[in-house]
């Protein structure tokens, strides 16, 4: 479901505030806890949150029909792109939790485990608000997404001390969302949240962080490997398939810019960048799928 692209932003402006803080927190040399950074962070999350939920579910839960707790079953919905968004959704989510506590002066092992259960923590408690609706209920794979998602970023950070992967979101309008706007969105920015057909979730790796330091090359230019998928207008794939759309899968090769690469003394830039980061900027894109083979996007969104 979309509702994970609508919490993320959501978790995006509770974050506002302390991000100048996250954004520098791999350059802090701070040695022990700072403890008025830490409470801070403590209470206004927590009541933030919470007020979030609380708002969350009134507005989107409080006119369905309720039963009791169960599970459903969405793995063969929409080509497995709400699992790519709960992965992405998850990772930065955690990826920010982590950066806080350093920025709070956790000592980095701690950090990275305890703030990499961030995206699992603030992803579960939609499963749970999912698990009492009759129409459908908690997802497993939602669940398994979150987590994989989660546990990516912090081997990364155990591994590297930094993220060298980086997960990332682009979006373009389409014309299926025309077809059911009450579903797929009426405007851009709700086709953002709900047409699946429009996004696409990129891996951009920094190869200049698997080189040597004398390296030539560029360390500002990343290479990312995108996954989307087109033709879905019903989540179920025979449904779809009756109404006479042909969903298939779609996979991307692109050029991508490491835009951490270009962090300065400005703290404005830097938050800047640490956000826009989440994002893959449109470049030329080699695109595959099954009904057109290989095609060339000269600039792909």
């Amino acid at each position: 479901m979309y509702r994970y692209l609508l919490h993320f932003w959501l978790c995006v402006l509770l974050l506002l505030q302390p991000l100048q803080g996250i954004a520098a927190a791999s350059d802090s040399t701070a040695t022990a806890v700072n403890q008025e950074r830490l409470l801070v962070l403590g209470i206004g999350f927590g009541v933030g949150y919470t007020a979030m939920l609380v708002s969350l579910n009134k507005a989107w839960y409080k006119d369905q029909e309720r039963t009791n707790f169960h599970f459903f079953n969405d793995n063969r919905q929409w080509k497995q792109m709400d699992k790519a968004g709960h992965f992405w959704g998850a990772f930065h989510q955690s990826r920010a939790g982590i950066d806080l506590l350093r920025w709070a002066g956790v000592p980095d092992k701690k950090a990275i485990l305890y703030g990499g259960l961030t995206g699992i923590i603030l992803q579960t408690p939609i499963e749970i608000f999912d698990g009492f609706q009759s129409d459908y209920g908690a997802s497993v794979g939602d669940a398994i997404a979150n987590t994989v998602g989660s546990a990516a970023v912090v081997a990364q950070e155990l591994a590297w001390r930094k993220v060298r992967i980086m997960p990332k979101y682009s979006f373009r309008t389409t014309r299926y969302a025309a077809e059911r706007p009450n579903v797929l969105g009426s405007t851009q920015p709700e086709q953002m949240l709900k047409d699946y057909n429009g996004q696409t979730y990129w891996l951009s790796v920094n190869l200049g962080d698997f080189l040597k330091e004398e390296s030539r090359y560029p360390k500002w230019l990343s290479i990312a490997v995108g996954y989307g998928a087109e033709g879905m207008v019903y989540n179920d794939p025979e449904l779809n398939k009756a109404r006479g759309f042909d969903a298939r899968r779609q996979f991307y090769l692109s050029p991508d810019l490491n835009l951490t690469h270009f962090k300065g003394r400005s703290k404005v830039l830097n938050t800047t960048l640490y956000v826009l980061s989440i994002i893959k900027i449109p470049a030329p894109a080699l695109e595959y799928n099954r009904t057109d083979g290989l095609r060339f996007h000269p600039v792909y969104f």
